[in-house]
């Protein structure tokens, strides 16, 4: 999470989002576009990490229902 908001390109380009990274690093040179880049990164980090918490009990409910 610290890495999504002092680095904010850092963290998609690790998460293998090298363009949409690219486009963060665009925004984040700017000193106005920091913030907002900031904080895309780490909503997007948060919804990635849900998605693989959902993803995690959506195959523990399949796996229980057998």
């Amino acid at each position: 999470m610290l890495l999504a908001i002092v680095f904010p390109f850092l963290s998609f380009f690790f998460r293998g989002k090298i363009i949409t990274a690219v486009i963060c690093f665009i925004l984040q040179i700017t000193v106005l576009g920091w913030l907002p880049a900031a904080i895309w990164a780490a909503l997007s980090l948060n919804n990635e990490r849900a998605e693989k918490r959902n993803d995690k009990l959506i195959r523990a409910v399949r796996e229980s229902g057998k």
